[in-house]
């Protein structure tokens, strides 16, 4: 939730009888007329969209006469996909229906740290070296000019299956299967890459779905469900009807390979809705082609070995650890770019940059971006070249690959639709960039986007009317996503009684509320902010998404927060923060002279000393309440001084400030690994987070990525939570592109934490200490 509150919108009334035939809840109804559904025969294709007729668009039969030609000659075929979740399931769906054809299919996606999006010259050479006459894109292709050509001059036939924007002009292939060809207004036209491939599979299939122990094209609606919901697809006509029977399918799923990731996630595909999909499967499929080879996921998606399944899950489920500390680093540096220069977002969109953010992460924190502050948002990575290169994520309403390309000129290469959009430009051509894209936005979206944020409200609610029966009606407006929300709903002056922490990481908060009446809900926020909720125990409006869920087997409730608004303030009492501050740091006498002294003047004194100093007194984590503080070390973070404080509460704090000699990232894991290797030889392996950031003297989420960083080459095995973790030997087996990815955020960890100490030795003490007594 951000800072800056919506505005809210209360729901606007309707007239539902034209629905009176349906015999609808009255809530159902109106909703439907609210989203421009006004006649029963709409309704009946909204809530029913399985029973819509099928159809088709152009390409399609050239495409798959091509195939067929290929089958029936026994020529080889490569299908060529993308990396992302579309990419993958693309690539199985199209693997899968060539293989139950008959065909001899080999598969190729682009490894992410080498090639990036698209087909490219120096990988498809040796494709066509070996053999391989005809080559099936899906999810890529449009622009793929040259290519395409280079196919073309080898005798090898290109069949083209994307959903991206086409170009200046269509390349020269065999057949070219892609909605954006179709009308505007046509019901398929915002199809992502997976659909396309399933319509091409619905041709090539034909009428197989009473053939037994053949593949229909109902056996593919699973994979459907995935692409679709993954790749932020409008959820509107023949789309909408796609991704709901593909949820179906997906309850009831045979793929070993997703049925293992759901035992391993701890995900109900029973109940499985398309939020399991985008915050479940999403997530760990992206993480393989964010930060690894995606062409596993490809035989995850289609193995019939259970073996095998279990073991590429299991490496997919330690990648997406892996990209949650990831992405959580990037997310605070962008937070802290933003509190440091707010009037970045007084801008249209949100255009950040940093040379030591990992690329694999940004379209994931543009996306929350988005979902903070209600704008587009563009995360860069500045590489060695002096090239910026990222992710763009849109607001609805917004075609942000529009918006980029009317800047084409300042750039290298961009490519999207309309939801997301990937970029890149010379880092000097940022600033003019961040201009034209302004403008660009304020065209297409006119004074809206200097209009505060609002929060559209589809029904006010007591405590008292939430049931599970009106949870299960609103089902039926499901799947949600793009061009089909969620509704919101709300309830006035309720008072929080209870937060509770919950998640693995405690990163989730359950909120207990009461109204006036004495009803009580719980409400998920998940990824909360608990320090927005602090200091006010008045009442509040608050706002949440229902649906209906399973839990153990028994059907309930489930309540998402979505944003509050003070209606009654009342202020905590707070004791007031107020200590005398001795500033030793500039002190001429001997540091060590100086702090026995104060040992002597105050034997209780608490002396706050890591790294090679820990003798000295105590780490961080050893803290407790004393009424004299002697802060040794200097800290890691400002973080780490304001949560030593809070549990000290002293009277009295003297600062010296000895900061540890600045590490180079190869000499801090260096003596990670030394730490690490002592653990396993001495200690059999078992060591903590807190333990090793006081010894190194740096912060906790450096340790931890330095961690997965010794994993991911290989040297260590590291498994068990941060306080109890066990380290182990390694197999020697590297990942070097995550590695890559890992040590360049652990770059920016150590330069933040030696800037933050070179701005503590410097730094007024009453503004560095945040009190009001000197």
């Amino acid at each position: 939730m951000p800072n800056n509150f919506s505005h809210w919108l209360d729901p606007p009334q309707v007239d539902a009888s034209p629905l009176a035939s349906l015999d609808l809840p009255p809530l159902l109804a109106q909703t439907l007329v609210r989203r421009g559904i006004s006649r029963p025969e709409e309704a009946e294709a909204f809530l029913h969209p399985e029973k819509s007729p099928s159809s088709q668009f152009p390409g399609i039969q050239a495409a798959a006469d091509r195939i067929h030609l290929a089958v029936r000659s026994g020529e080889r075929i490569c299908v060529w996909g993308d990396f992302d979740v579309d990419g993958q399931t693309s690539t199985a769906l199209l693997v899968q229906t060539l293989q139950s054809l008959g065909a001899d299919v080999v598969y190729y996606i682009p490894i992410r740290g080498k090639e990036s999006h698209g087909v490219h010259i120096e990988s498809l050479k040796p494709i066509l070296d070996s053999g391989v006459k005809l080559i099936v894109t899906c999810d890529t292709g449009i622009t793929a000019y040259a290519a395409i050509d280079l196919c073309n001059s080898r005798g090898v036939d290109v069949v083209v299956t994307d959903h991206h924007d086409l170009g200046e002009s269509l390349p020269n292939a065999k057949a070219i299967v892609n909605p954006k060809l179709l009308p505007e207004e046509h019901s398929l036209r915002n199809l992502a890459g997976v659909g396309v491939a399933y319509k091409l599979a619905e041709s090539l299939l034909g009428q197989r779905s009473n053939v037994e122990g053949q593949t229909s094209s109902d056996d593919l609606l699973d994979l459907v469900a995935l692409g679709l919901i993954a790749d932020v697809a409008l959820l509107q006509g023949e789309t909408r009807a796609l991704a709901q029977k593909g949820i179906h399918a997906l309850r009831n799923t045979n793929r070993l390979g997703l049925k293992v990731m759901a035992e391993l996630a701890g995900a109900d595909l029973e109940t499985l809705t398309e939020e399991t999909i985008g915050f479940t499967f999403a997530p760990r499929l992206n993480a393989l082609g964010r930060l690894s080879d995606a062409n596993p996921a490809v035989e995850l998606l289609i193995t019939n070995d259970p073996a095998r399944a279990r073991v590429l899950a299991a490496q997919i489920e330690g990648l997406n650890a892996q990209r949650r500390l990831l992405t959580s680093q990037v997310y605070e540096a962008a937070e802290a770019q933003l509190r440091e220069n707010p009037n970045l977002l007084h801008e249209p969109a949100i255009v950040l940059s940093h040379p030591n953010w990992p690329g694999g992460v940004v379209g994931i924190v543009a996306n929350r971006l988005v979902d903070r502050y209600h704008k587009p948002a563009i995360l860069l990575v500045e590489s060695e070249d002096g090239v910026l290169r990222g992710s763009a994520r849109s607001v609805e309403g917004l075609h942000i690959t529009e918006a980029i390309a009317a800047n084409k000129e300042l750039l290298l290469g961009f490519g999207g639709h309309p939801m997301a959009a990937g970029l890149s430009l010379p880092v000097e051509k940022l600033p003019e960039f961040r201009k034209g894209l302004g403008e660009a936005i304020e065209k297409q979206l006119g004074g809206i986007i200097h209009e505060e944020p609002t929060l559209q409200i589809d029904a006010w609610l007591g405590l008292d009317e939430i049931s599970l029966e009106l949870a299960e009606a609103l089902e039926m407006l499901a799947p949600f996503g793009a061009g089909n929300p969620s509704l919101t709903f709300a309830t006035r002056n309720v008072k929080i009684k209870s937060i509770a922490e919950i998640g693995r990481k405690k990163e989730h908060l359950r909120l207990n509320v009461e109204d006036e009446e004495g009803n009580v809900q719980n409400i998920l926020w998940w990824n909360g902010e608990k320090e927005v909720l602090s200091g006010n125990e008045g009442r509040v409006d608050i706002a949440y998404s229902m649906r209906a869920a399973t839990f153990r087997g028994e059907k309930q409730i489930s309540l998402q927060f979505e944003e509050l608004r003070v209606v009654e303030e009342k202020s905590i009492e707070v004791r007031a923060r107020e200590w005398e501050i001795g500033d030793m740091r500039l002190s001429s006498a001997d540091a060590m002279t100086s702090l026995a002294k104060l040992q002597e003047q105050a034997p209780g004194i608490q002396i706050w000393a890591e790294g090679t100093d820990r003798a000295k007194g105590m780490s961080r984590f050893e803290l407790h309440q004393a009424d004299e503080f002697a802060i040794w070390t200097t800290p890691p973070s400002p973080a780490d001084l304001r949560a030593a404080l809070e549990v000290v509460s002293p009277k009295r704090v003297y600062v010296f400030g000895v900061s540890p000699t600045p590490e180079r990232t190869d000499e801090f894991l260096a003596r990670l690994a030394g730490m690490a290797k002592y653990a396993i030889n001495n200690r059999e392996g078992k060591v903590s987070v807190k333990e090793l950031a006081s010894a190194l003297a740096q912060r906790e989420s450096a340790v931890r990525i330095g961690l997965e960083w010794l994993a991911a080459g290989g040297h260590a095995a590291v498994s068990g939570e941060d306080d109890a973790l066990f380290l182990s030997r390694g197999n020697g087996e590297g990942n070097q592109y995550l590695q890559k990815e890992l040590y360049v955020a652990l770059k920016g960890i150590l330069e933040e934490t030696a800037a933050y100490r070179a701005y503590f030795a410097r730094a007024d003490i009453n503004n560095l200490m945040g009190s009001p007594s000197g």
